[in-house]
């Protein structure tokens, strides 16, 4: 129960941090290109009220962590989908790169909302798995 805990807790902390990177990502991305990504801000906002709400209330965190990750992956994928346009004109590879990823993290949080009890008994190797590919977005994004 501790490790669920433990879990929820990481998973607010980086549901805010992911949030405000998200409003500084597009105000960046607003500066640079014109194009105001409103679907980023809603995110951003979406993700901090998430980690806050979690924050706050880890038992009820606990009971929903599978729902909570299927859905933040499928709302997260068609995010990055709806924007992943603005990329075409910067690289085409990192386009493909990001439609990839996020048609991968929207299956994945299809299957996961269809089957809360395998998401439950795998949460651990999903948090790395939602680590993993946002690391890799990352460091692609940096070059």
């Amino acid at each position: 129960m501790k490790s669920l805990v433990a879990i929820v807790l990481i998973f607010a902390i980086s549901a805010i941090f992911e949030g405000i990177i998200q409003l500084a990502f597009r105000r960046r991305l607003n500066e640079y290109t014109g194009h105001k990504a409103n679907s980023i801000l809603v995110l951003g906002i979406l993700d901090i009220l998430i980690g806050l709400f979690l924050l706050f209330n880890m038992s009820f965190g606990v009971l929903a962590l599978p729902y909570i990750f299927a859905i933040w992956f499928i709302i997260d994928s068609i995010g990055e989908l709806i924007i992943a346009d603005v990329f075409k004109t910067v690289s085409t590879s990192y386009y493909w790169f990001k439609v990839v990823m996020n048609v991968l993290g929207l299956i994945l949080g299809i299957m996961m909302l269809f089957n809360p009890i395998v998401s439950a008994l795998t949460i651990s190797f999903l948090v790395g798995l939602y680590f993993l590919t946002s690391g890799i977005d990352f460091i692609v994004t940096s070059f």
